[in-house]
Order: structure tokens, then sequence, then C-alpha cells
């Protein structure tokens, strides 16, 4: 009982978290929205999902592509773009899997086979084919070609694809991001011929959904480059904490029935917590999900009985908080120098006396408009505050950094 076997806590992207918390509103956009638009032959835009680290974008894609793998679509692994490494044969390589999955490789059909053959190249390859001016179609191309074929095979079997590309921000060739863009969004936005039950014909979307998931800043960078292109294939969300509300529904099966978990002899039992401890974890992370996973894993950790104190879920904090602080300083320190001091001199304020006059004049400068740039940036791009009449923190657990003794547990004392 509450051992490294049975924790449902679980830290990072690659697993998937037992004890879920918020991001309805996202997980019923793919069940309400996404399929059913493209198993109707509709189109739909992708989704880019980003946000600061920790608020938990690549969790909540492999959510929904484990709901919709149960439900019988066809998904990529997540693909995840390490620093300097060509998308391109990434995403090939994925594809390929797709088709191979999609009984493409046994087509008898010449051109499936060409086009096979090239994206194999592709994901050998990758961007240097252009360079190297091989013979055959632009990669780009041939991988878009892969994907409609695929799409046509997903109509055929009744299902949709669903491809994740994780850390997109990590592709810092402009020429090389255009490409995959313009690749993935033909892809989206192509239609194919298909007889109607009545004997009509119609032209039908194909059944390909597109997440992107990365930091604030790709978003920016990809409008930059495709302009409104960009816009028009894909929908951008910014995502934010998490609310308490959310967090304490995540924990309710704690209080009631409990959590059950094997109690070692073949049997199940229940690990409940306490009302306090749920209070106690919600205090602490501030609707982080990166610090609602850690504060809970240390807590199971704290003890072995079959109640989750508060005094557990302090102890292990007590044992957390330094990789909390480090996540937290991390954020601050991917920040341009301006938009970081822009943060502080507002944290430093009373939060009636955070205006961007006010802001403005602690930085030095005589109007308001001199921080509008900054200030657009930390609300539009990064969702790290709120802009208005009165600046807001929409990041918590920075705020709680810049303004608290957090992450000491106690009366919160000014920095």
């Amino acid at each position: 009982m509450r051992d490294a076997t049975d924790n449902p806590f679980t830290l990072g992207s690659d697993t998937l978290p037992e004890v879920w918390a918020g991001r309805a509103s996202q997980l019923r956009d793919w069940t309400d929205v996404v399929r059913p638009r493209l198993l109707a032959g509709l189109p739909e835009r992708g989704r880019t999902i980003v946000g600061e680290p920790g608020l938990g974008k690549s969790t909540l894609v492999r959510r929904i592509a484990a709901r919709a793998e149960a439900d019988g679509a066809w998904v990529t692994p997540q693909v995840r773009l390490p620093a300097g490494a060509d998308p391109l044969k990434a995403v090939a390589t994925a594809v390929l899997r797709l088709a191979d999955f999609a009984g493409l490789s046994a087509s008898r059909e010449r051109r499936i086979a060409e086009v096979l053959d090239r994206v194999r190249q592709v994901a050998a390859s990758g961007i240097s084919l252009t360079i190297d001016r091989t013979a055959g179609p632009e990669p780009y191309t041939a991988l878009t070609d892969l994907l409609v074929a695929v799409g046509t095979a997903a109509v055929r079997a009744r299902t949709v694809v669903l491809i994740h590309i994780d850390e997109i921000q990590n592709v810092t060739d402009g020429n090389a991001l255009s490409q995959l863009l313009i690749s993935l969004g033909d892809a989206i936005t192509a239609t194919i011929r298909t007889d109607l039950p009545a004997g009509e014909v119609r032209d039908r979307s194909l059944p390909i959904a597109v997440y992107l998931t990365g930091l604030p800043e790709f978003a920016e960078k990809a409008s930059s480059r495709t302009g409104a292109t960009f816009a028009r294939r894909f929908a951008t969300t910014t995502l934010e904490p998490i609310s308490d509300g959310e967090i304490r529904l995540a924990l309710a099966p704690f209080i009631d029935p409990g959590w059950s978990v094997p109690d070692g002899a073949g049997a199940m039992t229940a690990v409940r917590m306490t009302a306090d401890a749920v209070e106690a974890l919600v205090a602490l992370c501030h609707g982080e999900p990166f610090l609602f996973q850690l504060a809970g894993e240390r807590a199971w950790y704290a003890g072995h009985s079959a109640v989750i104190s508060r005094e557990d879920v302090l102890m292990g904090w007590e044992a957390a908080k330094h990789e909390a602080v480090a996540h937290v300083e991390r954020i601050l320190d991917r920040l341009p120098a301006k938009e970081r001091e822009f943060i502080e001199y507002m944290a430093a304020a009373e939060p009636e006396q955070r205006t961007a006059t006010a802001i403005a004049k602690s930085m030095g400068y005589s109007r308001a408009a001199n921080v509008g740039p900054f200030a657009q940036r930390l609300d539009t791009v990064r969702g790290i505050v709120s802009r208005g009449r009165r600046y807001a923190f929409r990041h918590r657990a920075l705020e709680a950094y810049l303004t608290s003794n957090w992450p000491e547990v106690g009366t919160p004392t000014q920095r």
C-alpha cells in the first residue's frame, strides 16, 4: 500500500497520470468537435496547443490520443522533435508506420509504391533531399501525398487519423518549419471524391487530425513565417493553470470512496485523503499541473498508511520544494530581459497598483505605451498576465514565487 508500484501521480509527458485534473474543454473539443466533423467528412483545422513549461501540453494531447486510439483511430506515436532535428525525417518515419497500419505497403498500385519509396527517402535523408536535388517530388510534397493516401484509407475504414508533433518550437530552421507546416496543412485541407448511397458524388475532407504542442513562442514564429495561412489551418490554444476547483474534483475519489490499490494479499483496498490534505495540495500547486503531480507523488511516498494526511502532504513537499522552485525559475529565465523586468515590477506592486502606468513608471518610462509590447506578449503569447485597467497574474505559481514565501509552507510574506 502506497509504494512506488501503485502511485497514481506521475510526472513527465511520457506517461499519463491516473489522477487527471482539468482540461475538460480541450478533451471535449476532440470528442464533440474534431472527431465527429472528421468522421462526417467536414473540414476541421489542426490544433496547436502551446503554453509555458509544466502546464501539461504534451500530456493533454497524449490523453486525447489514448482516447482516440481506444475508439479505433489510427494514431502516431508522440513525434518529439529534439533541437536541431530535421522535422520532415521524424514526421515521415511516423507516417510510414501509419501507412503500414493502413495496409498501404501491400498495395499493388504503382502510385502508392512510388509515394512510399519517396517518403522512405525522406525518412532517411529529410530536407537534405531538396539540397541534393534528388530526382522526384520535393520531400514535403511526397509527405503530403502519403498523408492523403493514409487519409483516403481511413475514409474506407471509417476511422480517423491523429498525428501528434511535440516540442514543435525546436524547429529553428525557417525553411524546414515552412515545409512541415505546408505539408501538414495541405493534407488536412485536401479533399477526395466519394460516392454517396443515393448515387450522388461529393467532395469530402480527409479525416486527419494534427496536434502540434510546444512553447508559446512557436505560434508567434509560425504566424510570422506563413502568415494568415497558418491561422486558417491551425487553431491555437494557449494553456493556463487549471482552477482550484478542478484540482479538488480530481482528488474527490480519494475522499470517497478512496483510491483503489492492491493490498499485497491478492485483494484490493482503498487509500483515502483527508479534506485538509486536499486543501494543502491545492494551496501548494497553484493550479500548475506539473506541481500538482509533483506534490501528489511526494505526499504518496511520505507514509504507508491507508490515509494521506495534511502532514504527509507537507512532509512530501519538503522533499519536492527545491524541484518546484527550479521549475518556476526556468519559466522566469526563459523570459526576455524586458518581459522579466515587467513581471518583477508588477509583482513588487500592490495588486491595486498593478496598472500599466504605474509599472511603466517603475521601469523608468514616461508613458504606459512604452511597456505595451511587453505586456501584450506576456498576455496574448505567453498567457502569464491578464491586461486590463489593473493587471493580474494568470500564472499563479509564478505570482506566488515572486510575491510570497512560497514554496515554504506558512503565512505568506512579501519577498
